[in-house]
């Protein structure tokens, strides 16, 4: 189905086309909104309020700071590796800027997860929070790092205050292991270092690579997905032409300026990455980011501070919020979007949110490789719960059976995607990047899919083996290659159950060698190997597994029994 198939079922006010040249890069897109929206605050975190002017002034220091004090050049790559802070939008739009690449990085990664990403990515420099130093440390001579800025938290405070809160995250709480990196610069020296310096122009087009977005794309090891300004700058005005939508007094529902938008997921991924960093560029939104969502308490203390309109977020985060006994009075009078993303929304969830807060959460859909929005839901009471809604503007997805035949209107088949928001391809892989993108630009997904009559999607099974865990992908392929190095581990396998909380928990089946192995060890050596939410949250020992003739372990058959 091409794009125009969808433009008379798109909602009033949304604008069926995207100009996809009105801007050369993200970086025009940052200058130019820095402008427009000047005096208008753009982020608040901790306690502090950065305005779009005072967010450009931050930025440009720390251009100004890797282009007088490094030799890095346009098209090196730069990792930033930090929570919800604004150290980390004045870090990414500054490297882009100065014309790098920026490769996100989930702080929470394990050492070996850490050395995969920087030394696929070659990234040479790295902006990291101080409480993951230790792993810095153990990790960079595996890398070509060669120069580290050193974040705090108490970064951006008044002295006092951000003396206060780094002593007590430092001494009081003691979150930073002792670590020793004497070539690491500090975040504050690097933004007095670069302040009031000119910078030297760098010429950038919507080709040029923006971000390397790791992914275990749609097979096994994690790949560095190639974003390009293009992909970017066309996924920002895609989100702004659905933003466009009338509301009932058939003016925009969304007034340029003036939303307040609740960040709580981790910019690093792709989806918050672009709603909350990039997409609140074009309409000069404010964006209050939550550091630590998993302190209900905190964040629902931090919500009560803000007359907030809209909210990204994933079903585990709502059932959390609405369980505690606070979330009910806060002041929801503001509050018009809700967007659901990264997993399936479970419809009880959607329809108690709507009873308590009175917005419905309207669910979208799309992958890192989309950059990652592909379709959403119509905003308000035209929104169909079960469906991912329709494709964003010029977007067309189409449906296809194995053999790569076009399938007609209701057909459940492999959805492919196509649009300028497509990735390049995978980094340095053009044989993985072969297997998803063909000749025309069409993306397989790998995920299952049926298009209704009307135009909406329904996701419906996935091709692969992905396990979602929170928004997360978790891929069985990595978890396996790892259990399998264990010395007493002779065969194993990793499937995903559906789990109430996280949609998807991670169940790993073990046949030991001879000796013998215990849940409690493989648990403490996955903990050790493994971020969070890839650990197995169930191990189960077994004789012996399922497998074909030639020896292939059949999961399908262990998901039959799980």
């Amino acid at each position: 189905m091409q794009p125009d198939f969808w433009n008379d079922k798109r909602p009033a006010g949304v604008l069926p086309e995207i100009d996809i040249n009105a801007y050369k890069s993200v970086v025009e897109v940052f200058e130019r909104c820095c402008k427009k929206f000047a005096d208008r605050p753009a982020f608040s975190n901790l306690g502090v309020t950065l305005t779009y002017a005072e967010l450009e002034r931050h930025s440009a220091a720390f251009t100004a700071y890797l282009q007088q004090h490094t030799d890095l050049q346009p098209g090196d790559r730069i990792a930033v590796q930090m929570p919800n802070l604004l150290q980390y939008p004045i870090a990414v739009f500054g490297a882009l800027r100065a014309g790098l690449i920026v490769v996100n990085t989930n702080p929470l990664y394990t050492a070996r997860e850490m050395r995969l990403q920087f030394k696929d990515s070659g990234a040479r420099a790295l902006v990291y929070l101080n409480v993951f130093g230790k792993l810095v440390q153990e990790v960079l001579p595996d890398t070509e790092i060669q120069y580290l800025i050193e974040v705090k938290m108490g970064d951006l405070q008044s002295a006092a205050k951000g003396w206060l809160i780094n002593t007590v995250i430092e001494k009081v709480k003691k979150m930073v292991p002792a670590f020793n990196l004497p070539q690491a610069v500090l975040f504050k020296s690097v933004l007095k270092l670069g302040r009031g310096h000119a910078l030297r122009g760098v010429k950038l087009t919507l080709d040029d690579i923006a971000v390397l977005q790791y992914t275990g794309g749609t097979t096994g090891l994690p790949k560095g997905a190639m974003l390009s300004h293009g992909n970017l700058v066309a996924n920002m005005q895609q989100v702004h032409a659905c933003f466009m939508q009338h509301g009932p007094d058939g003016a925009p529902m969304f007034k340029e300026g003036g939303e307040v938008m609740i960040a709580p997921l981790p910019l690093y991924h792709i989806y918050a990455f672009t709603a909350n960093c990039m997409c609140m560029m074009v309409t000069g939104n404010h964006n209050v980011l939550i550091t630590n969502p998993r302190d209900i308490g905190g964040f629902i203390k931090e919500l009560k501070n803000w007359r907030f309109s809209a909210m990204i977020g994933l079903n585990t985060l709502f059932v959390a919020l609405m369980e505690h006994p606070d979330f009910k009075n806060l002041d929801f009078s503001s509050l018009k979007l809700t967007n659901s993303g990264g997993t399936a929304l479970v419809k009880a969830t959607a329809e108690r949110w709507q009873q308590i807060t009175g917005c419905r959460i309207v669910e979208g859909y799309g992958l890192t490789e989309t950059s990652p929005v592909a379709s959403t839901n119509p905003y308000g009471d035209t929104a169909r719960l079960g469906t991912v809604g329709i494709p964003v503007p010029g977007t067309a997805f189409k449906i296809i059976d194995d053999n790569g035949h076009e399938l007609a209107l209701g057909e459940r088949g492999e959805l492919c995607i196509k649009g300028p928001q497509v990735m390049k391809g995978y980094w340095h892989k053009p044989e993985a990047s072969a297997e998803v993108l063909d000749a025309e630009g069409w993306l397989k997904t790998g995920d299952v899919a049926v298009i209704d009559p009307d135009g909406f999607v329904r996701i419906v099974d996935r091709k692969k083996d992905m396990i979602i865990v929170s928004g997360f992908n978790v891929y069985p392929n990595e978890i396996e290659d790892v259990v399998m190095a264990h010395p007493k581990v002779a065969s194993c396998a990793v499937i995903g159950v559906p789990d109430e909380r996280t949609g998807e928990a991670v169940k790993l089946f073990v046949v030991a060698r001879e000796m013998g192995v215990s849940i409690e060890e493989l648990k403490a050596y996955c903990k050790e190997n493994f971020t969070g939410y890839k650990v197995p949250k169930l191990i189960v020992l077994r004789a012996s597994l399922p497998m074909t003739p030639v020896g292939k372990i059949l999961r399908r058959e262990l998901r039959d029994i799980a």
